[in-house]
């Protein structure tokens, strides 16, 4: 390995320490109350430091998603491919989307965040771009699953995928947004599940052949 390439190894191992320290912080407590000083004393660097990796908190908290983005795509990449039926998958991709932001609920907030006040996040035009399309690379099995079930007959032909995709995906957000906070804790997460379940069901008895 080159001088160079030690550098930039260094220097992506020293932003993804960065990342994994305010992701914590996040997640225990909070966007309004994470300070970028706080971030730097918990990863023992100077505030300085940060600022060489990222331009804002706003930065490193969109960053925190569009991580999370990345390496659920590995995870999905090959989702359709699966031996199953295309209402099948549609339901798996559903229950799999609701788990992830159960497990994760505060990236949920940031999803929620830049969706709804991406004007008050101070995002450069890459930064927004880079989370658009890592968000939108993830919901596009929907419409993979789709154009499945319209191949093998199972769902009617005329679908328009992406309307129908970003119709899947919004109730699917809908859903977690009523619940995920809200409520009994202990009976949130079969409260969504079930209530996605009986929706999805409702949504693929409209497009059955």
């Amino acid at each position: 390995m080159s001088s160079e390439e030690r550098r930039k190894k260094e220097k992506e191992n020293r932003k993804n320490s960065i990342l994994k320290v305010a992701r914590k912080l996040f997640f225990e407590r909070g966007f309004k109350s994470v300070t970028v000083d706080l971030i730097a004393a918990k990863a023992e660097v100077s505030k300085g430091s940060i600022y060489l990796y990222f331009d804002s908190k706003e930065e490193i908290y969109t960053q925190i998603l569009i991580s999370a983005n990345i390496e659920r795509h590995k995870e999905i990449e090959n989702f359709t491919k699966q031996d199953r039926s295309a209402s099948e998958l549609l339901l798996s991709f559903a229950l799999d989307y609701v788990n992830f932001f159960l497990d994760n609920n505060e990236l949920f907030r940031i999803l929620m965040t830049f969706m709804l006040q991406s004007e008050n996040m101070n995002l450069t035009e890459e930064q927004n771009t880079q989370l658009i399309h890592t968000t939108n690379e993830n919901v596009l099995a929907i419409s993979e699953i789709l154009q499945k079930g319209v191949a093998s007959g199972e769902f009617v032909s005329g679908i328009d995928f992406n309307q129908m995709r970003n119709a899947i995906w919004g109730m699917l957000n809908g859903i977690i947004s009523l619940y995920i906070y809200t409520g009994s804790p202990e009976k949130r997460a079969e409260r969504i599940r079930t209530t996605v379940r009986d929706n999805l069901s409702i949504f693929i008895k409209g497009i059955k052949a």
